[in-house]
């Protein structure tokens, strides 16, 4: 990428794992020498409501907290989360979203209705979108909590970062009896995103 990465944003519902990736990539960015600061916004996680995790590198880090219109990478678990930040991005920022859609209470109960039109939003309004269907890549790999490892699979391909580094980002946070499956829904997904940018 032209533009050095600095501020990562973690979007989802709760119960999607978004501190768990948040973890994982302090962890890549930190063996890698990065001065990293994170923040967790969880509150809601056990609601269903929405998340919000910063995760921001640099050589100094002043702050965990990105500023609206200063996120250079938006993650999102879910698409309508996705959307949500999407006015946080940067002009030409990376979109990198899971396919996953969970209607929320306003949807269920007949009030709204679900966006049709968040891919061509997306579209307008990033620079890169990498879109990954992380639910179904992780059910393949044998257990759907992986979602989140799998969006971060679609993401390596756009950090400087060596998929070696990964998997020890993911085994320094995850039991062992769970390193093989997310190895493999890293993997799977890293392979959907290549596919997708051409690399």
């Amino acid at each position: 990428m032209s533009v050095e990465l600095r501020n990562f944003l973690i979007a989802c519902v709760g119960g999607q794992g978004a501190i768990l990736a948040t973890r994982i990539l302090a962890s890549l960015f930190l063996q890698q020498g990065w001065q990293v600061k994170t923040s967790e916004v969880h509150g809601l996680a056990q609601r269903g409501g929405s998340v919000e995790t910063h995760v921001r590198r640099g050589r100094v880090v002043y702050s965990p907290l990105i500023s609206p219109g200063e996120v250079d990478v938006l993650l999102a678990l879910e698409q309508l989360e996705g959307l949500r930040y999407l006015p946080w991005l940067r002009p030409e920022g990376v979109v990198v979203c899971s396919t996953e859609r969970i209607s929320p209470v306003s949807v269920t109960q007949g009030n709204a209705q679900y966006p049709d039109t968040i891919k061509e939003q997306m579209a307008q309004m990033a620079g890169t979108v990498v879109w990954v269907d992380a639910l179904a890549i992780a059910r393949h790999a044998g257990n759907v909590r992986a979602a989140n490892v799998a969006l971060l699979g679609a993401l390596s391909p756009l950090l400087e970062a060596r998929e070696e580094e990964w998997h020890q980002a993911i085994s320094a946070n995850l039991p062992e009896r769970l390193h093989p499956v997310n190895y493999t829904a890293f993997n799977m997904a890293r392979e959907t995103a290549m596919a997708q940018i051409g690399r």
